[in-house]
């Protein structure tokens, strides 16, 4: 540790195999599920991040490819949803709402000069804005679908009163879908009392004042709950209206 930031090194490596191991044998122990998948998913993380500790320089040298990194995110996002919620040959739908809640609230930033229109500024807060709606999006989908299959018999008795097969399915789902705002309105209203989110952390690390710090965390904060309920109101909407792969498990028809 070097000041307030962590050094590469054999201690580090050690202390992040340690913390894996102990997470997988937790996981496997209580049979709450496969100890592999701690394990694989911190060795993305150590190749993924090692990958862009090494590109990241290049990137934010040049708007062109910063651009570029973030489509590439963009896209990595889509996919994953797409996948995490049985979407993948059709899920291309699920692009719409990380875009339809990312694309006007970054631009409100960068337009009001909220946020400085510079590579270091946007690239992570883009990061941040994506990473929420793909949880969110992935989180609404599948809350979504899972009640539309378990209760079944209700969307069948709404489309039996006259209802159409979009409002009956939302009868059903929109609810439950929107506790996919939970985790982030949650770590909205306990920012400073439970937690020190990331962005003021890095803030911080980078130099900056405490009230700048806090200044930048409430902004991407409150951005994250304007991305994210986008998102899941798109989600909500495509699913009600069958657009999404999964959603021809229950399926959505009318009456007759």
């Amino acid at each position: 540790m070097n000041g307030a930031s962590v050094t590469p090194g054999p201690t580090l490596y050690a202390v992040v195999a340690g913390l894996a191991l102990l997470g997988a044998a937790v996981l496997a122990g209580s049979r709450l599920g496969p100890g592999r998948a701690v394990l694989s998913a911190s060795a993305r993380a150590v190749l993924q991040l090692g990958a862009v500790s090494l590109i990241i320089g290049a990137v934010l040298g040049s708007w062109w490819a910063t651009i570029a990194f973030i489509a590439v995110m963009f896209v990595v996002a889509s996919v994953t949803a797409a996948r995490r919620t049985g979407s993948l040959r059709t899920g291309w739908p699920l692009a719409l709402p990380i875009a339809g809640g990312v694309v006007p609230t970054l631009a409100l930033l960068l337009g009001s000069r909220a946020l400085p229109a510079t590579a270091l500024a946007v690239l992570p807060s883009a990061g941040i804005l994506i990473g929420g709606a793909m949880t969110a999006t992935t989180l609404a989908a599948r809350r979504a679908l899972d009640e539309l299959r378990t209760r079944h018999g209700e969307y069948e008795a709404g489309l039996a009163l006259g209802f159409s097969p979009r409002d009956a399915a939302l009868e059903v789902c929109r609810i439950p879908a929107g506790q996919a705002l939970v985790p982030a309105l949650d770590q909205t209203r306990t920012v400073g009392l439970v937690t020190l989110p990331g962005t003021f952390v890095g803030v911080l690390l980078g130099g900056a004042s405490p009230a700048q710090a806090g200044a930048t965390q409430l902004l991407i904060l409150v951005a994250l709950l304007a991305v994210e309920a986008i998102a899941v109101a798109v989600t909500v909407e495509l699913v009600a209206r069958g657009r999404l792969g999964g959603a021809a498990r229950f399926p959505l028809r009318p009456p007759g």
